[in-house]
């Protein structure tokens, strides 16, 4: 069970989907009038549209998907420029390249979110949005993100699928950009098992992403629609089983989220006195929502043998999170002229070869944190875990002497 969400399925989730299966109506389309439709999807999207403080909500069949959808309901066409970090999961850059655009990477600073004064350097006449990741459920910069769009007439996509339950400045990630992107998998805050969401406060994105999700519907939220349809559209529909699950998991988020920060506390209390480590810069503390703390070491050398001896790895190495690690995009970078390969960003190569992600709510080899705690240590637990990375700290700095 890789993400916090997923150590508290319980009572709450086992209601809501036996409520629908009661009565075996699995669509999530009917007449709100109808006794056996329980309009779990409908009512998760406007559950959500409430908590993210948005006028839209839209779920979708997963975090790809999410982001795909937007991009094509902000108008991006092929050839267009997409800003993105050089750190975040293979699906940003996928679903650009989908899209017909062309990802355009960015440095990261100590954050592990796309630098803010990296950005305006990458901007072309062919640069149409950019996508700020809130990474490891760290919010970006999106003050001076936003600074630099609205000055240079960008549209923002916010890609919080790692970041479900964070806010930035007391707004919800997702919010602040024109559209954001959630997903739902067994990695996230919160999980129905796979899914995602789109987000907006704008009634023309919203409506185009309901048609994009649906084979061009309008979004009539609840009956089927007969007749033309608004655009040419996809398949990117949920049911009511994934609904009744993600409406249960959003009515946890927000003591999910406490308890991580909470644990997470405890854990940095325990281990801050370590000499030559240090914690990333996290934008906003009381809105993070600390599934992870990751630690920076000076020495990448060091950061290696320290994740060695807790049989972890350093964060350069967690797979498709990482640019170098993608030989696909790579290649697709190289054929459309864009730098590639190990070396090209040479800031988010350095930092990631120095940092180590400790586990506190999101458990997964492929984030570099299979060590660590879960939302369920106990303080023991959490005290026990500390005291393995100091000494695994303290052995590494003995042989360095």
């Amino acid at each position: 069970m890789p993400g916090p969400g997923s150590y508290w399925i319980g009572d709450e989730e086992k209601h809501q989907i036996d409520e629908v299966m009661a009565t075996g109506y699995l669509s999530r389309y009917g007449r709100l009038e109808d006794p056996r439709f329980k309009q779990k999807v409908y009512t998760f999207e406007k559950e959500l549209a409430d908590y993210c403080n948005v006028n839209h909500a839209l779920a979708t069949s997963s975090g790809t998907g999410s982001i795909m959808i937007a991009l094509l309901a902000l108008g991006i066409k092929p050839g267009d420029e997409v800003i993105v970090p050089a750190y975040t999961f293979v699906a940003t850059y996928s679903a650009v390249i989908f899209a017909g655009a062309v990802p355009v990477l960015t440095e990261i600073d100590k954050s592990l979110n796309m630098d803010p004064s990296q950005i305006e350097e990458k901007i072309t006449p062919k640069t149409k949005a950019i996508i700020p990741v809130h990474m490891l459920g760290n919010p970006c910069d999106m003050h001076a993100i936003m600074r630099i769009a609205e000055k240079h007439h960008l549209a923002v996509l916010e890609d919080a699928c790692q970041a479900a339950g964070a806010s930035f400045q007391q707004k919800k990630v997702g919010s602040i950009g024109h559209m954001g992107a959630f997903s739902l998998n067994i990695f996230k805050t919160i999980t129905a098992g796979d899914g995602g969401a789109v987000v907006t406060n704008d009634v023309d994105l919203y409506e185009r992403a309901f048609g994009l999700h649906d084979q061009g519907h309008k979004p009539l939220r609840a009956g089927l629609e007969i007749g033309a349809r608004s655009i040419l559209g996809l398949n990117f529909r949920v049911n009511e089983l994934v609904g009744a699950l993600a409406l249960a998991q959003l009515h946890k988020i927000d003591r999910i989220t406490s308890t991580l920060r909470q644990k997470k506390n405890k854990l940095k209390a325990m281990i801050s006195d370590i000499e030559g480590v240090t914690f990333r810069k996290i934008n906003d503390s009381e809105g993070e929502c600390a599934t992870l703390c990751t630690v920076i070491f000076e020495d990448a050398q060091k950061a290696a043998l320290v994740a060695d001896l807790l049989d972890t790895t350093t964060v350069d190495k967690s797979g498709w999170h990482v640019y170098a690690n993608m030989e696909h995009i790579n290649r697709y970078l190289k054929e459309k002229g864009q730098p590639y390969g190990k070396g090209a960003y040479p800031i988010t190569d350095d930092l990631l070869s120095r940092s180590i992600n400790l586990s506190v709510g999101v458990v997964d080899a492929g984030l570099g944190s299979g060590f660590g705690i879960h939302i369920n240590s106990t303080d023991k637990e959490i005290e026990i875990m500390a005291g393995q990375f100091i000494c695994a700290c303290n052995k590494v700095e003995q042989r360095s002497l």
